[in-house]
């Protein structure tokens, strides 16, 4: 199974090695060697797969995977020179598909890319978001209301599909920048505000009195779940 891998290291003899070890397993291999370059590659490229280090320098591994987590289901494995059990679960809590410790056999590397490789492509499938008329299509990158497809840009996208994944979940104006732009310092709150009025034009009958979009006063907002909100998997 070749596939786009990119490869997050800042030892450059062992990101070299990783390289070498991955395309001759046939993939095709982008390498990076700090944590910002990491998540601007993931976004503009879309790979396939991360190989992640934890210890990287400008934004470290933990960070990257919050990041590129919101942003869609990339899958990821973390490589750390921790070995300790609350290391391990904080990488894997935060949505890391699996984890090797330091020092670590490249073949064992290789043989992990493809078992996780193979579950994404089963098990990462079709999910679609539903609440009522509205559906978030991550996959196909779409969003219809009522079988018609409304148009949004990428960052509008992005923080309805955070807000859809957690229907009901109320997420602060920090969480919904942090999913949307990542760590971009000029983005402010106020941005979050007139996307979602944006947002509400485009899905809500009366704007003014949305049943979608909603607002959490002192908080931020969230996504409706009084109409059921669910994963589905895609019709056939």
């Amino acid at each position: 199974m070749a596939a786009r891998i990119l490869v997050a290291e800042d030892d450059l003899k062992q990101a070299e090695l990783i390289r070498r070890y991955l395309e001759r397993d046939g993939h095709s291999t982008v390498v990076v060697h700090d944590g910002r370059a990491a998540i601007e590659e993931a976004r503009r490229r879309a790979p396939d797969l991360l190989v992640l280090d934890v210890m990287m320098p400008k934004v470290d591994g933990l960070d990257v995977t919050r990041v590129l987590r919101a942003d869609g289901n990339i899958p990821i494995i973390m490589l750390t020179a921790r070995s300790t059990e609350d290391d391990l679960l904080l990488g894997l809590d935060l949505g890391a598909d699996d984890y090797l410790t330091k020092p670590y056999n490249p073949r064992e590397l290789v043989a992990r890319v493809r078992t996780v490789l193979r579950r994404a492509g089963t098990a990462d499938a079709a999910k679609v978001y539903q609440v009522g008329e509205l559906v978030i299509d991550p996959i196909r990158h779409e969003v219809s209301l009522g079988g018609r497809l409304i148009e949004v840009t990428p960052a509008e996208f992005k923080i309805l599909a955070c807000l859809a994944a957690s229907p009901g979940r109320a997420f602060t104006r920090q969480q919904l920048l942090e999913h949307a732009f990542g760590f971009e310092h000029y983005v402010f709150d106020r941005t979050i505000d007139v996307h979602v009025m944006n947002l509400r034009k485009k899905l809500e009958a009366a704007p003014a009195r949305p049943t979608y979009l909603l607002t959490v006063y002192g908080v931020g907002y969230k996504l409706t779940d009084a109409i059921a909100g669910k994963a589905r998997a895609d019709a056939p």
